[in-house]
Order: C-alpha cells, then structure tokens, then sequence
C-alpha cells in the first residue's frame, strides 16, 4: 500500500456530495409539491376591511367616518345580536342598497332604534363566509 496515494486519493469524495445535493433536492421539492397539494397556500383568507363608524343613538345613525371602502352587500347592522333593518342617508325611502359604502355614508336604522343598553355592532361578511364586527357601539 502506497501511503502517499492514501491521502491524495479522492475518489469517493464526488460521489458523497451528489448524494447529499440529491437529498437535498429532493426534500425541497417534496415540500413545496405539498404545499400545493395540500392548499395551504390558499387557506389564507380574505382579511376585513378597516373602517371606523360614529354611532349616534339621538338620531339612529351610524356613519362612516373613515376606512376601506366596502361593498353594501357585504355589511349588516346587529342591535344585541339580532339584524336590524336600515336604509342609508343618500337612498332614504328605498330598499337599494348602494355599490359601495365610503367615509360619509350614513345608515339610519329607524325601525332597530337603539340606546346606551343595547351592543350595536356593523358586521362585515367575505366572500368565504369570513366575518369580522368593524364597528361597535355600547359593546
């Protein structure tokens, strides 16, 4: 045995290093293959929307004052945990409900009048059944 050979010689050093490459390889892959499998990649859901209501119980309105612009079709007012009827300012006397809700529009709630003792709370509802109170009064 030549012991000069002993210490140069390199040959299983190559093949060492493609195993663990490929292990390697393999492990990420099989990662995010299951991340796709899977779907976590979707269970991220749709966040609410930030916004910020005065309530004011002399008149039976809530107004946005600021936040994200919201679809009408997706709020619902609550007085002590049951729905109440409302109409906003600018479609007084009518049903519609309008496209969007901005800083200035105005619910009336005139047939759920409320007052310091009841908990009134505008709720937002996602697309995925996601829910989130995004305004509260007495709560």
């Amino acid at each position: 045995m030549n012991l000069k050979n002993f210490f140069t010689d390199d040959d299983a050093v190559s093949p060492v290093i493609g195993v663990i490459l490929m292990v390697a390889i393999t492990v990420i892959l099989a990662a995010v293959i299951a991340t796709f499998v899977l779907g976590l990649g979707e269970s991220v859901s749709d966040t609410a929307p930030q916004a910020s209501f005065d309530f004011n119980p002399n008149d039976n309105s809530i107004t946005m004052t600021t936040g994200d612009e919201l679809d009408g079709a997706n709020v619902k007012v609550t007085k002590d945990g049951s729905t109440i009827a409302y109409e906003f300012g600018s479609n007084s006397g009518t049903d519609e409900v309008p496209e969007t809700i901005t800083a200035g529009t105005e619910l009336l709630t005139g047939s759920g009048t409320f007052d310091s003792t009841n908990a009134v709370r505008v709720i937002w509802t996602g697309g995925e059944g996601d829910s989130a109170i995004i305004g509260s009064y007495n709560t």
